[in-house]
Protein backbone atom coordinates (compact mmCIF):
# COMPACT_ATOMS: atom_id res chain seq x y z
CA UNK A 1 0.00 0.00 0.00
CA UNK A 2 1.16 3.84 -0.47
CA UNK A 3 0.72 6.45 1.86
CA UNK A 4 1.58 10.15 1.73
CA UNK A 5 3.07 11.50 4.63
CA UNK A 6 3.14 15.56 4.52
CA UNK A 7 4.88 17.73 8.03
CA UNK A 8 7.06 20.49 7.86
CA UNK A 9 8.79 18.55 10.78
CA UNK A 10 10.74 16.56 8.22
CA UNK A 11 12.56 15.13 11.47
CA UNK A 12 9.07 13.34 12.49
CA UNK A 13 8.25 12.74 8.58
CA UNK A 14 11.56 10.79 8.48
CA UNK A 15 10.76 8.46 11.69
CA UNK A 16 7.27 8.04 10.21
CA UNK A 17 8.57 6.61 6.74
CA UNK A 18 10.89 4.45 7.99
CA UNK A 19 8.68 2.88 10.61
CA UNK A 20 5.93 2.96 7.87
CA UNK A 21 8.55 1.24 5.53
CA UNK A 22 9.88 -1.23 7.92
CA UNK A 23 6.00 -2.26 8.30
CA UNK A 24 6.32 -2.71 4.65
CA UNK A 25 4.50 0.48 3.01
CA UNK A 26 5.62 2.48 0.16
CA UNK A 27 6.17 6.09 1.61
CA UNK A 28 6.25 9.36 -0.04
CA UNK A 29 6.67 12.44 1.89
CA UNK A 30 5.74 16.08 1.59
CA UNK A 31 6.52 19.22 4.12
CA UNK A 32 3.76 22.25 2.98
CA UNK A 33 0.23 22.17 2.42
CA UNK A 34 0.22 22.83 -1.42
CA UNK A 35 2.57 19.58 -2.34
CA UNK A 36 0.58 17.83 -0.36
CA UNK A 37 -2.51 18.82 -2.63
CA UNK A 38 -0.11 18.24 -5.50
CA UNK A 39 1.00 15.45 -4.40
CA UNK A 40 -2.23 13.80 -3.89
CA UNK A 41 -3.60 15.02 -7.23
CA UNK A 42 -0.74 13.28 -8.96
CA UNK A 43 0.17 9.91 -7.44
CA UNK A 44 -2.32 7.00 -6.05
CA UNK A 45 -2.07 6.57 -2.60
CA UNK A 46 -4.41 4.39 -0.17
CA UNK A 47 -3.88 6.64 2.78
CA UNK A 48 -2.79 10.32 3.36
CA UNK A 49 -1.28 11.48 6.93
CA UNK A 50 -1.51 15.38 6.91
CA UNK A 51 -0.31 17.37 9.76
CA UNK A 52 -2.55 20.70 10.80
CA UNK A 53 -0.10 23.21 10.87
CA UNK A 54 1.77 23.73 7.75
CA UNK A 55 3.42 26.22 5.27
CA UNK A 56 1.40 27.85 2.15
CA UNK A 57 -1.82 26.43 3.68
CA UNK A 58 -2.65 24.26 6.29
CA UNK A 59 -3.73 21.05 6.34
CA UNK A 60 -7.50 22.06 7.09
CA UNK A 61 -7.10 24.04 3.86
CA UNK A 62 -5.31 20.92 2.05
CA UNK A 63 -7.92 18.20 3.09
CA UNK A 64 -10.10 20.45 1.72
CA UNK A 65 -9.01 20.47 -1.61
CA UNK A 66 -7.76 17.37 -1.37
CA UNK A 67 -11.64 16.27 -1.04
CA UNK A 68 -12.72 18.05 -3.77
CA UNK A 69 -11.09 15.41 -6.32
CA UNK A 70 -10.46 12.17 -3.75
CA UNK A 71 -11.61 9.80 -1.06
CA UNK A 72 -8.58 8.59 -0.09
CA UNK A 73 -8.66 8.05 3.79
CA UNK A 74 -6.94 10.72 5.82
CA UNK A 75 -5.51 10.89 9.25
CA UNK A 76 -4.47 14.49 10.02
CA UNK A 77 -1.87 15.45 12.83
CA UNK A 78 -1.47 18.03 15.42
CA UNK A 79 -0.08 19.06 18.60
CA UNK A 80 -3.29 20.88 19.63
CA UNK A 81 -5.96 18.76 21.60
CA UNK A 82 -8.77 20.72 21.76
CA UNK A 83 -12.50 19.21 20.90
CA UNK A 84 -13.43 22.14 18.23
CA UNK A 85 -9.72 21.87 16.83
CA UNK A 86 -10.89 18.19 16.25
CA UNK A 87 -14.13 19.05 15.10
CA UNK A 88 -12.54 21.40 12.81
CA UNK A 89 -10.03 18.47 11.43
CA UNK A 90 -13.24 15.94 10.67
CA UNK A 91 -15.27 18.65 9.33
CA UNK A 92 -12.54 19.60 6.67
CA UNK A 93 -12.95 15.95 5.06
CA UNK A 94 -10.18 13.79 7.74
CA UNK A 95 -11.26 11.03 8.73
CA UNK A 96 -9.49 10.34 11.66
CA UNK A 97 -7.75 12.47 13.96
CA UNK A 98 -4.13 11.94 16.37
CA UNK A 99 -2.65 14.17 18.51
CA UNK A 100 1.22 14.43 19.17
CA UNK A 101 3.30 13.23 20.45
CA UNK A 102 2.07 9.60 19.54
CA UNK A 103 3.24 6.05 19.48
CA UNK A 104 3.87 4.34 16.04
CA UNK A 105 1.80 1.90 17.25
CA UNK A 106 -1.11 3.88 18.15
CA UNK A 107 -0.83 5.16 14.03
CA UNK A 108 -0.27 2.03 13.18
CA UNK A 109 -3.48 0.77 14.64
CA UNK A 110 -5.60 4.39 13.30
CA UNK A 111 -4.30 3.46 9.91
CA UNK A 112 -5.57 -0.13 9.68
CA UNK A 113 -9.33 1.44 10.91
CA UNK A 114 -9.37 3.56 7.95
CA UNK A 115 -8.37 0.87 6.21
CA UNK A 116 -11.46 -0.98 7.09
CA UNK A 117 -14.26 1.80 7.00
CA UNK A 118 -12.30 2.63 3.45
CA UNK A 119 -12.94 -0.75 1.84
CA UNK A 120 -16.00 -1.24 3.47
CA UNK A 121 -17.64 1.92 2.26
CA UNK A 122 -16.24 0.94 -1.16
CA UNK A 123 -18.37 -2.73 -1.04
CA UNK A 124 -21.75 -1.81 0.85
CA UNK A 125 -24.92 -2.21 -0.53
CA UNK A 126 -25.84 0.96 -2.64
CA UNK A 127 -29.41 1.58 -1.34
CA UNK A 128 -31.80 3.67 0.13
CA UNK A 129 -32.24 4.37 4.17
CA UNK A 130 -35.59 5.85 5.12
CA UNK A 131 -36.79 7.03 8.64
CA UNK A 132 -40.19 9.04 8.84
CA UNK A 133 -39.97 11.35 5.96
CA UNK A 134 -36.05 11.38 5.96
CA UNK A 135 -34.02 9.72 3.14
CA UNK A 136 -30.66 8.88 2.97
CA UNK A 137 -29.34 7.68 -1.13
CA UNK A 138 -25.95 6.52 0.12
CA UNK A 139 -25.27 5.95 -3.46
CA UNK A 140 -25.01 9.60 -4.17
CA UNK A 141 -24.39 10.54 -0.61
CA UNK A 142 -27.28 12.61 -0.24
CA UNK A 143 -29.67 13.31 2.51
CA UNK A 144 -33.45 14.52 1.77
CA UNK A 145 -36.17 15.43 3.98
CA UNK A 146 -39.81 16.15 2.47
CA UNK A 147 -37.73 15.98 -1.00
CA UNK A 148 -35.58 18.99 0.32
CA UNK A 149 -31.87 18.40 0.00
CA UNK A 150 -29.71 18.57 3.22
CA UNK A 151 -26.27 20.33 3.09
CA UNK A 152 -24.09 18.11 5.39
CA UNK A 153 -20.49 17.83 5.92
CA UNK A 154 -18.67 14.03 5.45
CA UNK A 155 -19.02 13.41 9.30
CA UNK A 156 -22.24 14.39 9.66
CA UNK A 157 -23.31 12.06 6.84
CA UNK A 158 -21.75 9.09 8.35
CA UNK A 159 -22.79 10.00 11.77
CA UNK A 160 -26.67 10.41 10.79
CA UNK A 161 -26.41 7.32 8.16
CA UNK A 162 -24.93 5.29 11.62
CA UNK A 163 -27.98 5.87 13.48
CA UNK A 164 -30.46 5.65 10.93
CA UNK A 165 -28.98 2.41 9.85
CA UNK A 166 -29.98 0.76 13.63
CA UNK A 167 -32.42 3.38 13.89
CA UNK A 168 -34.86 2.23 17.31
CA UNK A 169 -31.67 1.03 19.09
CA UNK A 170 -30.36 3.56 21.48
CA UNK A 171 -26.62 3.65 20.91
CA UNK A 172 -23.96 4.90 23.39
CA UNK A 173 -22.11 8.06 22.55
CA UNK A 174 -18.61 5.18 22.73
CA UNK A 175 -20.27 3.19 20.23
CA UNK A 176 -20.97 5.81 18.15
CA UNK A 177 -17.17 7.15 18.34
CA UNK A 178 -15.64 3.95 17.76
CA UNK A 179 -17.67 3.48 14.43
CA UNK A 180 -18.31 7.29 12.83
CA UNK A 181 -14.47 8.10 14.05
CA UNK A 182 -12.85 4.82 14.24
CA UNK A 183 -11.01 5.52 17.73
CA UNK A 184 -12.04 5.68 21.34
CA UNK A 185 -10.57 7.90 24.12
CA UNK A 186 -12.10 8.77 27.75
CA UNK A 187 -12.76 12.01 27.75
CA UNK A 188 -12.99 12.50 23.98
CA UNK A 189 -16.92 11.68 23.32
CA UNK A 190 -18.53 15.17 23.45
CA UNK A 191 -17.32 15.09 20.12
CA UNK A 192 -20.35 12.88 19.32
CA UNK A 193 -22.32 15.83 21.29
CA UNK A 194 -20.93 18.66 19.17
CA UNK A 195 -22.27 16.43 15.93
CA UNK A 196 -25.51 15.67 17.15
CA UNK A 197 -25.81 19.35 17.74
CA UNK A 198 -24.95 20.32 14.23
CA UNK A 199 -27.24 17.64 13.21
CA UNK A 200 -30.29 19.06 15.26
CA UNK A 201 -29.82 21.67 13.82
CA UNK A 202 -29.93 21.21 10.04
CA UNK A 203 -32.47 19.06 10.69
CA UNK A 204 -34.67 18.62 13.37
CA UNK A 205 -34.83 22.09 13.72
CA UNK A 206 -34.78 23.21 10.41
CA UNK A 207 -38.04 21.25 9.77
CA UNK A 208 -39.65 21.53 12.45
CA UNK A 209 -39.38 17.49 13.80
CA UNK A 210 -37.50 15.30 16.16
CA UNK A 211 -35.59 12.79 14.58
CA UNK A 212 -32.27 12.21 16.83
CA UNK A 213 -33.67 11.36 20.16
CA UNK A 214 -31.57 11.34 23.95
CA UNK A 215 -31.36 8.74 26.39
CA UNK A 216 -30.50 10.92 29.35
CA UNK A 217 -27.19 9.35 30.73
CA UNK A 218 -26.94 6.56 27.98
CA UNK A 219 -26.98 7.87 24.31
CA UNK A 220 -28.65 8.46 21.33
CA UNK A 221 -30.81 6.75 18.48
CA UNK A 222 -33.56 7.78 15.62
CA UNK A 223 -36.79 6.54 16.08
CA UNK A 224 -39.25 5.19 13.40
CA UNK A 225 -42.84 6.28 13.46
Amino acid sequence: MKILVVDDEKVLVKGIKFNLESEGYQVEAGYDGEEAVELARSGSFDLIILDLMMPKIDGLQACMRIREFSNVPIIMLTAKDEVMDKVAGLDSGADDYLTKPFAIEELLARMRVAFKHSEGSNTAKKTTLQVQNLEIDTEKRMVTVDGKVVDLTKKEYELLTYLVQNKNIVLTREQILNEVWGYSYIGETNVVDVYIRYLRAKIDEAFGKKYILTIRGVGYYVKEE
